[in-house]
């Protein structure tokens, strides 16, 4: 899993660290990203280009996206949450 931390970081900065993290995914592993809002840019990002996401929000305020590729249909099985 890559774990990415954005909270209180400016956009499109977690954009990017996404996109860097998705180049860098072995099959079967998965972005966890954590943000303190919910980043609907990205959500269209991932599915015109296959991927699949999962959000949790929590009661904090915070948000936990956890994406995967798209030609797994499930989480892998490593998924937290």
């Amino acid at each position: 899993m890559i774990r990415i931390d954005a909270r209180g970081l400016d956009p499109p900065e977690p954009f990017e660290r996404v996109i860097d993290a998705l180049t860098k995914l072995e099959p079967g592993e998965e972005v966890l990203l954590i943000l303190d809002r919910e980043p609907a840019p990205l959500y269209r990002f991932l599915v015109k280009n296959r991927y699949r996401y999962d959000t949790t929000r929590h009661d904090d305020g915070r948000f936990e996206i956890r994406i995967w590729e798209a030609t797994t249909a499930t989480p892998p099985d490593n998924a937290t949450g």
